[in-house]
């Protein structure tokens, strides 16, 4: 049975945009409904949560972007292609090393997610979406996702349409899914709440699904 659904919870059905190592709003909004409608077939948002992650080093938030090649203004996310001109791949590792290398868990984890990397896939939607895919297993999340569904759902369901809330314009802690639930983070005395799905296993490995169980506002 998925999680937080009973027999008697209506079936909840959310539309949402494909991210990069995305932030735990993200799994918190997959766990909290029953089918994910993934859509690659929206219009690109350029400096969203589609290409770019937060994590946290010696003294800060580092926001990890993946450079995109030029695109016509009303370019759909499956179109994207990522610029490999640019060295960001050695940055976004050498960060993740940095970062999580002494973590508890980086050396379990770390070298399947690099390892989708190193194949250098064309297009945003292919390298996030074996991010995700990696990242949903090592979490033990079982939910019916689809993916290329831009279309409005024809059926009786309704369909929350999610698209573009999750992101990193709006105060960190101010989450239509999410509550922040404290565990322990590599740097600082301070918890930093809603980074990307990678700290969360880095540092907490086994215990992360838990945690993102506890995160979830019940809807």
């Amino acid at each position: 049975m998925p999680e937080f659904i009973t027999n008697n919870t209506p079936e909840k059905i959310v539309r949402i945009e494909l991210q990069y190592l995305p932030c735990l709003e993200y799994f918190a909004c997959i766990l909290s409904n029953n089918l994910i409608w993934v859509d690659i077939e929206e219009r690109y948002v350029k400096q969203t949560y589609r290409n770019r992650c937060d994590v946290m080093t010696t003294n800060k938030i580092d926001t990890l972007t993946v450079p995109v090649q030029s695109y016509a203004q009303q370019s759909l996310t499956k179109d994207i292609k990522i610029d490999y001109s640019q060295h960001w791949i050695r940055r976004h590792w050498g960060c993740f090393r940095s970062a999580y290398g002494k973590s508890p868990y980086f050396e379990f984890f770390a070298d399947e997610l690099e390892a989708v990397y190193l194949k250098k896939p064309q297009f945003l939607t292919d390298l996030n979406y074996d991010l995700l895919t990696i990242c949903l297993r090592l979490l033990g999340i079982r939910k019916e996702i689809r993916y290329n569904l831009s279309v409005p759902f024809q059926g009786d369901r309704a369909v929350i349409d999610a698209l573009s809330t999750i992101n990193d314009k709006k105060n960190r802690n101010i989450n239509n899914y999410y509550q922040p639930f404290t565990y322990y983070q590599t740097f600082g005395n301070d918890f930093v709440s809603n980074l990307s799905i990678v700290d969360l296993l880095f540092n907490m490995g086994p215990e992360a699904r838990s945690i993102l169980l506890r995160s979830c506002k019940q809807q």
